[in-house]
């Protein structure tokens, strides 16, 4: 019974993020669990609103994700890019198309410290060349997101 209403429960608030988007002239994919952005806070500046381990939601434009498997993305978000993971590679978002479209994720920012093996990983599945991989000598300190959930807005 509690298992009935949780579904009941959780498909009520995926049935009213649509239905607030079918309103607009946006159409909606959902990516991983389902969140409610009815009624939230949504941040579109990340330097302002930093809150570590504090769930969050942060709506910004896709700027690429990943050719490969569509493991991870970069958004744009005021200012600054935020580097986007997906939790337990549970989900991915499509490999090509999602640039320049406005995506909403679910989940975890930190500041964090990306490997040189991690740098050159993600340059590969971007499809760099070897000679631009072997540049990467430094490890980065970049804005990243954990996402449990993602939306991407596609305007019609």
């Amino acid at each position: 019974m509690v298992l009935l209403m949780k579904a009941i429960i959780t498909l009520i608030f995926f049935c009213g993020t649509i239905f607030m988007y079918s309103q607009s002239k946006d159409k909606v994919k959902l990516y991983g669990d389902n969140f409610n952005i009815n009624n939230e806070l949504i941040y579109e500046n990340v330097k302002s609103d930093f809150y570590k381990n504090t769930k969050t939601k942060i709506k910004g434009e896709i700027l690429a994700t990943c050719p490969m498997k569509g493991c991870w993305m970069k958004m744009s978000v005021a200012e600054d890019t935020l580097f986007v993971r997906f939790k337990d590679y549970s989900f991915f978002v499509p490999k090509t198309g999602a640039e320049g479209k406005s995506a909403i994720v679910n989940g975890y920012l930190n500041i964090d410290t990306l490997r040189v093996k991690q740098l050159r990983h993600y340059a590969e599945d971007a499809g760099k060349n070897e000679k631009e991989i072997l540049k990467i000598k430094e490890p980065e300190i970049a804005l990243s997101f954990m996402a449990d959930g993602v939306i991407i807005l596609d305007k019609t």
